[in-house]
């Protein structure tokens, strides 16, 4: 009963907090915009300004940005893999309560559960136009669309850049083949037989609810993007409306590097730089539109691809040490800090302060009530939030974020969504370890770990020695963090706004321009059904 009490004091906490933030006193009546970018496994190393030492340039504008605004050196991702990460982002609340604990399939049927309430669809009742650019992986048919989940547009690819085929695939590990010749398409779902490639069904481009363009053509993706951001950005300013962008970018996940790059070595620092030549293009536009009134976002969505090897970004210092002794990895699917710690900027003209970093605990979660007090908007009060509102952090030069932190289990050892790893402070609590795969395919052994391991990351950042069990700093340290996860795990069992993902497949729920053609192509110079944007829509959702 008194853990109860407490946690429904918290909420009630977090709720006055969002009302004390409203609009009007953050500096005036007018409602701000905002854009987050989020990028696809980058590396908390990948980050220049976080690494100065390195003398490297593959990100000058998010450099400048940083420069201008204020960088979260201490930011995590909700999760260690793509969906997870994605669902807590839009609706503030961890794998466990909002149902999306794994990632969804080319051929789900379903996504984010309906039950959930997410950001866009807040901003948009309060009159923000909103506009999603990039991969979404929260469910591609019917009512889990994007266009059904709050965004008023949306151009991109409904999942990874991975899940489906191109004529010229992007750098892989394997290497994936191109889109197959003519075969019956009743195989389509099929997977190559290099492990890991979907070679059946082409990978689509999706404006609104129609695919317009099956296999797209990657490699003017970057273009694509940046000519629906920075019209969305110049078009709300004509209308005096103000807008939320989130821009999803995938050139990370599968390196975009030119075409036949020369340099292997060099192929995912020249797909940074393309993310970071994108992310400069969108600043730009809002500086020279509305930009004292934009908020810039940017953050990851989890660490690097470790078993990517060559193609996978940097984790800096997060090294994971005491796993990576033990074979297996300690990035993406993993709860080392490797995984979840996340290079992240935030950007305000005239009110961030410039040339700022914060060392605040802080969360993917905490975007959206962040979003929303800042917009004066109440989140609605029949569910309970993981998030914080941040706002104090970003304009106040605030230094106090979460009391505790988790991390679940992506896709490592034991049930998706678990609470595997707990923060406190400079304290770090693993309970479960190993499974996720490393560069060379080693996994590490599974291993439960009760006492658990326990790090002091002020003094071991490359988590490889844990502390002593004897002595008296781990035995309150361990008391503290065990009774607050016992504590929150109670709030979940006893949360009847729990959601549960649906997770079924079925073949025919995968995007299909036209199932009578190999890959499901549309080709502009033989079929009635032209899949160009130059041409005809040729195939809208279900």
């Amino acid at each position: 009963m008194a853990v109860g009490f407490t946690l429904f004091l918290l909420s009630g906490m977090l709720m006055c907090g969002l009302l004390l933030h409203k609009v009007s006193q953050h500096g005036g009546s007018k409602k701000p915009n905002f854009i987050v970018i989020l990028a696809d496994d980058i590396g908390w190393g990948d980050l220049d300004a976080n690494q100065p030492d390195e003398k490297r340039n593959n990100t000058p504008h998010l450099n400048l940005m940083a420069e201008q605004g204020q960088r979260l050196t201490d930011f995590h991702s909700p999760a260690s893999t793509c969906s997870p990460s994605r669902a807590a982002i839009l609706t503030g609340r961890y794998g466990l309560r909002n149902g999306v604990t794994h990632n969804f399939a080319v051929s789900s049927l379903a996504g984010l559960p309906l039950s959930e309430v997410t950001l866009p669809q807040l901003l948009q009742k309060e009159g923000y136009y909103t506009a999603m650019i990039g991969k979404w992986h929260l469910g591609h048919n019917g009512p889990y669309a994007p266009t059904n989940r709050g965004f008023d547009y949306y151009l991109g690819i409904p999942y990874s850049n991975d899940m489906g085929c191109t004529d010229i695939p992007g750098y892989n590990l394997p290497q994936c083949p191109p889109c197959e010749s003519p075969e019956p398409h009743v195989t389509r779902l099929k997977r190559s037989a290099r492990g890991g490639c979907y070679s059946k069904v082409g990978l689509p481009l999706i404006e609104n609810s129609s695919i317009v363009q099956q296999p797209l053509d990657l490699w003017t993706l970057t273009e694509r993007y940046k000519s629906a951001a920075t019209r969305i950005i110049r078009s709300a300013r004509e209308r005096g409306q103000p807008y939320l962008l989130y821009l999803a970018l995938a050139h990370m996940h599968v390196p975009l590097a030119p075409p036949l790059h020369s340099d292997e070595g060099r192929v995912y620092a020249a797909s940074l730089q393309e993310m970071d030549r994108l992310v400069g293009a969108v600043k730009s536009a809002s500086d020279h539109t509305d930009g004292d009134n934009t908020l810039i976002w940017f953050t990851g969505d989890n660490g690097p691809w470790e078993q990517k090897c060559q193609y996978a970004g940097s984790v800096g210092p997060f090294m994971g040490k005491w796993q990576t002794s033990r074979g297996g990895g300690s990035a993406k699917r993993t709860t080392w800090e490797g995984g979840h710690r996340v290079p992240t900027v935030a950007y305000w003209p005239g009110r961030i302060p410039a040339n700022t970093s914060s060392s605040a605990l802080l969360s993917g979660m905490d975007v959206f009530p962040t979003l929303l007090s800042l917009a004066g908007v109440t989140p609605p009060s029949d569910r309970r939030y993981d998030g914080i509102d941040a706002t104090d952090v970003l304009l106040h030069g605030e230094q106090t974020g979460h009391e505790f932190l988790f991390h679940p289990n992506s896709g490592g050892a034991r049930e998706f969504g678990d609470l595997q790893t707990v923060r406190s402070g400079k304290h770090k609590a693993f309970y479960i370890t190993g499974a996720a795969e490393a560069c060379g395919g080693a996994t590490g052994r599974e291993q439960l770990h009760d006492p658990p391991l326990i790090f002091d990351l002020e003094v071991d950042e490359s988590e490889e020695t844990p502390l002593d069990t004897e002595t008296l700093e781990y035995q309150a340290v361990a008391q503290r963090m065990a009774r607050r996860r016992e504590e929150l795990l109670w709030d979940i069992a006893n949360d009847k706004s729990v959601s549960a993902a649906d997770y079924s497949t079925d073949a025919s729920a995968a995007p299909c321009c036209d199932p009578e053609h190999t890959v499901c192509r549309c080709d502009p110079e033989h079929t009635v059904c032209r899949c160009d944007p130059e041409h005809t829509v040729c195939h809208t959702l279900s």
